[in-house]
């Protein structure tokens, strides 16, 4: 529980802050005024007044703002360089700003992990790289770095032998022979089934055999890792809306409970984690959904066409819908959290 919440605060108050980053830094390149740069929501837990701008932790760590001076036309004190006095170009890249903070973040993130960590390809031999806790695997006594020899009798000669091998018998127990050094070891252990890989599992990870690039090599990993990872959320986003299916969605629970199981398999795992969850966040808040910042960035782009803002009373009713429909999805999301929570899936 401890490992899940602090894991959970690392991810999210990364994330946070490095898009509202991406939103302070062009707001006072384009001349605004920021009266706060905050992490987290709710009660002030740290917070210091540099200048112009107080910078505040706050108690509840799931998101984050800044305090832009101006972005209610209707009351600003900031004059000229309060948001809504500014050209539309200036605000649309503030707007802009933190989802592209969001897509740098995983590049970042990839070329350290290549660069000091190395490149992990899976080993082809039955050989256990992560042995994860509280899984059949480690409750039957198996450890990283045993070899499997058998199952039920049957010789496992590769890595994919073994999965085989334990991928149809969710419930029932299997007889596993290993080698660790210089000791062979027979043990049982029972496979469960898991909702979302579809099939049994009993928690474990293959080895692998680790490269280590160059820094432009790595560099390079980075960028086409982030490329594909974005084309794959595209394809499965595009599967979602047109099977109009939320099932797959999760909420801060379901986040947090991976997070928390990601970072029992280490700090690397984690940084993948939140490479991949960073990604995430900048395409949703793309999204042309008022109150998202692609929601903010479609109304600029309005305006730009028409040559004026839209009127108040417009705005007041895309925010509210836009409001509804974040609510709807926070509610889902939510909703498959729990299911998986007491489901175990």
């Amino acid at each position: 529980m401890v490992l899940t919440i602090a894991a959970a605060i690392f991810v999210f108050g990364l994330l946070v802050l490095v898009h509202e980053l991406g939103h302070f830094i062009t707001a006072k390149l384009t001349g605004m005024r920021v009266d706060e740069f905050a992490i987290g929501f709710g009660p002030k837990l740290i917070s210091h007044r540099w200048g112009e701008t107080v910078y505040s932790i706050r108690a509840i760590p799931l998101g984050g703002f800044n305090d832009i001076a101006g972005m209610d036309p209707g009351d600003n004190d900031a004059g000229e360089r309060g948001y809504c006095a500014k050209p539309v170009l200036s605000r649309m890249v503030v707007i802009l700003a933190g989802s592209i903070m969001n897509f740098i973040l995983p590049v970042i993130l990839f070329f350290g992990i290549f660069f000091f960590a190395g490149v992990s390809t899976p080993n082809p031999d039955p050989i256990l790289g992560t042995v994860m806790e509280g899984k059949p695997a480690a409750e039957a006594g198996l450890r990283n770095g045993d070899r499997v020899i058998s199952l039920d009798g049957v010789e496992t000669k590769t890595w994919t032998d073994f999965v085989n091998g334990v991928k149809d018998n969710s419930g029932e127990p299997i007889t596993v022979v290993v080698q660790r050094g210089d000791e062979t070891i027979r043990t049982v252990m029972t496979p469960v089934y898991d909702n979302q890989a579809k099939k049994a599992v009993v928690g474990v990870m293959s080895s692998v055999k680790t490269h280590h690039p160059g820094i432009f090599e790595a560099a390079q990993l980075a960028v086409n890792k982030t490329v594909a990872i974005i084309l794959m959320m595209l394809d499965a986003l595009y599967k979602i809306i047109l099977e109009l299916s939320g099932a797959e969605l999760a909420g801060p629970i379901g986040v947090a409970q991976m997070a928390g199981e990601v970072a029992q398999m280490g700090f690397v795992p984690l940084l993948n984690f939140a490479a991949f969850l960073s990604l995430n966040l900048g395409i949703v808040n793309l999204f042309p959904i008022p109150a998202l910042d692609g929601g903010h960035f479609a109304g600029l782009v309005v305006e730009a066409v028409r040559g004026k803002p839209m009127s108040p009373k417009a705005l007041e009713y895309t925010q509210k819908i836009g409001i509804f429909l974040l609510i709807l999805l926070m509610v889902l999301a939510t909703k498959n959290d729990i299911v998986r929570v007491f489901t175990g899936g």
